[in-house]
């Protein structure tokens, strides 16, 4: 599923929002705390704003249509299926990146710093 995502990706990161561009350039590089984060990255049937592999962490940046009731419970699925993988996932508002960018950079920095990475859960294959 993950190679039909691939183009998808790569158009949304030639089309990033403001709000994605200005946590990229704290992000890119590994200019944050020597971590690398990747961008618009496929993971199963998802494509994900940020995540960095070495913490196992997902970074999710919402716009006022995540607000709508369906799109809460799509967001509350795909947090439950990344967490099943053993990904943590930080979800901000757009509006809370682009008024308060410093604190968001430091919630970021205390989940790499501070929290372990999530074990995956055990397979039920071959049960």
């Amino acid at each position: 599923m993950t190679d039909r995502l691939i183009p998808l990706a790569k158009n949304l990161r030639k089309r990033a929002t403001d709000t994605e561009r200005l946590v990229w350039k704290h992000l890119r590089a590994k200019h944050f705390k020597g971590i690398k984060f990747r961008r618009q990255q496929p993971i199963g049937k998802y494509i994900v704003d940020f995540i960095c592999f070495e913490k196992k962490l997902i970074i999710e940046l919402d716009g006022g249509q995540h607000a709508m009731l369906s799109e809460k419970q799509k967001d509350i699925e795909r947090n439950k299926w990344f967490e099943a993988q053993g990904y943590r996932v930080l979800r901000f508002w757009d509006d809370e990146v682009l008024m308060n960018t410093q604190g968001v950079l430091e919630v970021i920095r205390t989940y790499c710093f501070s929290h372990p990475p999530l074990s995956p859960l055990p397979s039920r294959e071959g049960k």
